[in-house]
């Protein structure tokens, strides 16, 4: 058992918590079993009372309350891949980079592609927000929208035709879920929106039509997932 502060796990934990490299934490073991199902295993796991002291492992967790456990896992990246993509542009907020890797577990997406100026989806607070789905869904890394794949939809404001799903009749897939009709919903950030060379370079521009000005990335993403995948009225 790790009885010293010291010790070169504890150290690279504290060092992981804040900043970005090769390797990532994951606290909780919530997030350990959705690691395991995965088929992610841990560089190594550290449980309270059991590999380390709990007032050691406290000291580094990220939580305010402390963890009963925590993994460092290497992180995995990979090219963008559809049917059903959604790429991120400029979202800052690591929370909001989480909660979108959630929705695109939730709706099947095949990868959830990281522009530039995003949030790092490795970083601890993203991890949290995923609640596992980090270990769910791909995550590549991209430079332009040439890498995505097609066809792009960038989802905007204002402007663009209202954002529907496919409506031809056709049998229902897997889950309940409506097959084929490829796309990659790019968001941008909740407050500047899409860069006009990122919208320019899409396929099409769309809209989430709603009463207020704005929503945020992750809420637009959701919608935007939602109104793809949902099977159209019979």
């Amino acid at each position: 058992m790790i009885t010293s502060p010291h010790n070169d796990k504890l150290k690279e934990v504290r060092r992981l918590q804040r900043r970005r490299e090769r390797r990532f934490v994951a606290e909780g073991e919530d997030l350990l079993r959705a690691a395991t199902d995965a088929g992610w295993p841990a560089v190594y796991e550290l449980r309270s009372g059991i590999d380390v002291e709990p007032e050691l492992l406290d000291a580094v967790s990220g939580l305010g309350s402390g963890t009963r456990a925590l993994g460092v896992y290497e992180q995995r990246w990979t090219a963008p891949v559809g049917p059903l993509c959604v790429a991120l542009w400029g979202v800052h907020d690591p929370g909001n980079v989480g909660t979108v890797l959630r929705s695109a577990v939730a709706f099947g997406a095949s990868s959830v592609a990281i522009g530039p100026d995003t949030a790092d989806p490795f970083g601890p607070k993203a991890v949290r927000a995923s609640m596992g789905a980090i270990f769910a869904v791909p995550v590549a890394r991209v430079a332009s929208v040439a890498q995505l794949p097609a066809p792009r939809v960038a989802l905007v404001a204002q402007g663009g035709e209202v954002l529907r799903g496919p409506r031809a009749e056709r049998p229902r897939g897997e889950h309940g879920r409506t097959p084929g009709h490829p796309v990659t919903l790019v968001v941008g950030a909740e407050r500047t929106g899409l860069p006009e060379e990122v919208v320019e370079a899409c396929d099409a521009a769309a809209r989430i039509e709603i009463a207020g000005d704005s929503i945020n990335a992750a809420m637009a993403a959701t919608i935007g997932l939602y109104e793809w995948t949902r099977v159209p009225d019979r």
